[in-house]
C-alpha cells in the first residue's frame, strides 16, 4: 500500500495522537497541511478504502455526528510494508547493515534487538 503525502499527513495526526479521530479532530490537530479542510472526508475515504485506517466508532459534535477513525498499523509496520512491496526488495542483511549505520543507534537499541532476535529464534 502507497499513500500519498496528504494521507501520510493524516496518519500522521492518527499515530501520534494514538486514539480514535473524528473529521473535526483532524481538521484541529494538523497545523502544517497540503489539503484543504473540505477535502479531508476524501482523504479518509481513500485511507479506508486502502485499509490504512477503519471505523472506531461514531461522536457527536454539537448537533452532528460523526466516524471516528484508528489506524490499521503502527507507522513502523507501514514503513515495513512499503519496504517489502516495491519490485526490487532490498535483502534483509543488508537492509539492516544500512539501518545500523543510522547515527540514532545505541547500545540500549542494540540490546532490545538482540532480545527480539533471540525471541524470534526460539519461535522458528
Amino acid at each position: 500500500m502507497e499513500l500519498t503525502k496528504s494521507e501520510m499527513e493524516i496518519m500522521d495526526v492518527l499515530w501520534e495522537d494514538g486514539g480514535a479521530l473524528s473529521r473535526a479532530d483532524f481538521l484541529a490537530r494538523q497545523k502544517e497541511k497540503t489539503w484543504k479542510d473540505s477535502s479531508v472526508h476524501i482523504l479518509l475515504n481513500g485511507l479506508l478504502n486502502k485499509g490504512a485506517i477503519r471505523e472506531a466508532g461514531i461522536v457527536k459534535r454539537s448537533k452532528t455526528y460523526g466516524r471516528t477513525f484508528l489506524p490499521t498499523m503502527s507507522r513502523e509496520e507501514y514503513f515495513a510494508a512499503t519496504i517489502f512491496s516495491h519490485r526490487y526488495q532490498p535483502e534483509m542483511t543488508g537492509l539492516f547493515q544500512a539501518l545500523l549505520q543510522r547515527p540514532n543507534v545505541t547500545k540500549d537499541f542494540l540490546d532490545s534487538l538482540d532480545a527480539m532476535i533471540q525471541e524470534k529464534r526460539q519461535q522458528l
